[in-house]
């Protein structure tokens, strides 16, 4: 059962909880590592930075939090523990009646048969779509496709397969790959068509099912030594590999400690971008605790008519139940209106 009333949360909305952000308990969690475990993401820190303006009339804890977000923010499991407790299911229908429209879970892969279902048959009650889960947990962080290694290559290639199921299980459309880490005895030509050649393959497994990997660059402060870092670079892979099953995962959070310029980047790549993932940096917690202006980016996004999932691939500046509170209230302050 859930910690709390759900329906008492949605009646109430967030006005009774501002005037106890100031006393929130801070808790010591991790960092918030690319691919997550289940479990707490909040952080030992206070904000940053500065919140944008609302794009709303009314502020955003005014606003119920049963209305549908504007843009399709995706939490994972773990960010609304203090309020939904530990149970998936009740995690989702506490995400659904905030406001959120989708999830995203990087292990799904590893989870059983049964949760996949459960989860699933969770997702379809609420109308809400499944974002991505990881496709090679077991080759992103060591020399792998980069190599030209045919074992790595078939490796790489049999995860495509074996994440077939596991997308039509739970009506995933999108997966993430990450290509390893660099071959430091091997140019950057050499390395790409490296790459380019295992993309390819694993597309024409993936292809005739619909289902599309998405490509993360992430940058070299947290992940030191992973051979996809830039969108230019990213683009020209998509190119080459030249499949609708084979796209770019723009993580704005690891593009801004990258390369920065994340509209003009976004832009120069856009019909290769069906997925974004987000977080504030410095820090990696929701917006407004950093430097990224996402009232500007969410609205460019809009502006541009995308429809896409936008994932919430980041920890909580504040524990506790008001923390979640002020994520919630974070996101209603940058949505579109």
């Amino acid at each position: 059962m859930m910690s709390m009333d759900r329906r008492t949360f949605v009646a109430t909305g967030l006005a009774g909880a501002v005037g106890a952000l100031a006393h929130a308990k801070q808790e010591n969690d991790p960092y918030p590592p690319d691919f997550p475990p289940d479990g707490p993401q909040d952080a030992p820190q206070k904000p940053t930075g500065p919140t944008d303006a609302p794009q709303s009339k009314r502020a955003p804890w005014e606003r119920s939090t049963a209305d549908p977000f504007t843009l399709d923010y995706a939490p994972h499991f773990g960010l609304f523990h203090h309020h939904a407790g530990g149970d998936p299911i009740d995690q989702i229908d506490f995400m659904a009646e905030a406001g959120f429209r989708s999830i995203e879970d990087n292990g799904m892969r590893g989870r059983s048969e049964d949760d996949q279902r459960r989860i699933a048959n969770a997702l379809a009650r609420h109308d809400m779509r499944m974002g991505v889960f990881v496709m090679n947990m077991d080759g992103a962080w060591r020399p792998s496709l980069t190599t030209g290694d045919a074992g790595e290559r078939a490796l790489f290639v049999q995860n495509a397969r074996d994440s077939i199921e596991v997308a039509k299980r739970v009506n995933a459309k999108w997966m993430t790959v990450v290509p390893g880490m660099v071959t430091d005895d091997l140019d950057e030509e050499a390395q790409m068509r490296h790459v380019v050649e295992s993309l390819k393959q694993a597309a024409d497994v993936l292809e005739p099912h619909g289902l599309v990997m998405v490509c993360e660059p992430l940058n070299w402060r947290d992940h030191h030594g992973l051979y996809l870092r830039y969108t230019p670079q990213a683009a020209e892979i998509m190119k080459r590999v030249d499949s609708p099953s084979c796209m770019i995962l723009q993580d704005l959070y690891h593009q801004q400690a990258t390369e920065g310029n994340l509209i003009d980047h976004m832009n120069s790549a856009w019909d290769y971008i069906p997925y974004f993932q987000v977080g504030d940096n410095p820090g990696r917690r929701e917006p407004g605790t950093g430097e990224i202006n996402y009232a500007n980016v969410f609205k460019h996004m809009h502006e541009r008519g995308y429809t896409g999932i936008v994932g919430m691939e980041h920890g909580k500046s504040m524990g506790g139940k008001e923390g979640e509170i002020k994520l919630i209230e974070a996101y209603r302050t940058v949505d579109p209106s």
